[in-house]
């Protein structure tokens, strides 16, 4: 099928962005004018809507504060073959969304990302410039290697991916939901380098360093929880028995030295380790059990949805 037929809806998620949504409206209209803009008003209490319908822009509202609802509610809603979901706060450049348009219809992927090559230079905060870079080296060490730059909000989608892709989180840790869902179905996806710009003045993050940095962690503890149980428990539970025979070690030196049992309290903590690491390997076991059927249920679900005709 060829690409000019395809239908293509560009995606805003906006939040009290009214300094900036007009321009980032008008200029995705300019690079694809055959496009459908949706902002969707996370609650905002400035100009933020009637700046977006100024600029020609199809306005809806989610009351939900939190990208993960604005996200779920937009991925309902809209019906289109390629999606483009970008910030309203002016960061990304439009005019780089035909390139990756261009490579998600040609190699045939199901999402590629926008990899921000300047956020450093681009975002005074340095708290979220060292939290991005904390982040992106731990979901490659618990994920794999398939993202450089999870927290992008440049993205470009394809329908199968956006219609079986079951949105849990609530706020900014959607970003790693969506990475982590491509990343354990093992979906075809791609990054490209893009522009990162500083915000207008005007324009403030809605991103807190550190509530909204532990509300990420937590989430990727719990993402780790569902897609490899295996390696999560397996891991304390190596901890535990390594924990454990360090403890007993010098106890059953004492031992065979003496015939002595001396330090009764470390024995029973030794004991308790090694019972705790033994539930801990059960519980992996039982859980990576749940978590395969979770993917195939998830599997199924991206396999029966199919483009727009």
């Amino acid at each position: 099928m060829n690409d000019s037929k395809k239908s293509i809806a560009v995606l805003i998620p906006c939040r009290n962005e009214e300094t900036t949504v007009a321009d980032v409206v008008k200029d995705f209209s300019d690079v694809l004018p055959e496009s459908i803009i949706y902002v969707y008003d996370n609650a905002s209490e400035d100009q933020t809507t009637e700046k977006a319908l100024e600029a020609g822009a199809r306005v809806f509202y989610e009351p939900l504060l939190g990208k993960g609802h604005v996200v779920r509610r937009m991925f309902s809603d809209v019906e289109a073959d390629i999606y483009v979901m970008a910030d309203g706060d002016g960061t990304y450049e439009p005019s780089e969304a035909p390139f990756m348009i261009k490579k998600l219809l040609a190699e045939n992927l199901d999402m590629v990302a926008g990899s921000r090559i300047n956020v450093s230079e681009a975002t005074a905060r340095r708290g979220h410039t060292l939290g991005n870079r904390i982040f992106n080296t731990l979901y490659r060490f618990l994920f794999g290697s398939g993202f450089s730059d999870i927290f992008t909000g440049y993205r470009v989608l394809s329908r199968r991916l956006v219609k079986s892709f079951p949105v849990v989180s609530v706020g900014f840790e959607i970003e790693t939901e969506l990475a982590v869902h491509t990343s354990q179905l093992q979906l075809p996806v791609s990054e490209i380098p893009v522009s990162y710009k500083e915000r207008p003045k005007g324009s403030n993050s809605k991103l807190r360093t550190f509530p909204d940095g532990f509300r990420i962690l937590r989430s990727m503890i719990a993402l780790l929880k569902d897609n490899r149980p295996f390696f999560m428990f397996g891991s304390l539970a190596m901890f535990s028995f390594l924990v454990a025979a360090v403890l007993s070690i010098p106890i059953l030196l004492t031992y065979l030295d003496t015939g002595l049992v001396p330090r009764l309290p470390t024995v029973i903590l030794s004991a308790s380790l090694v019972l705790f690491s033994l539930l801990l390997l059960a519980l992996g076991l039982i859980l990576d059990s749940i978590s395969k059927s979770r993917i195939e249920a998830k599997r199924v679900a991206y396999m029966q949805t199919f483009p727009l005709r």
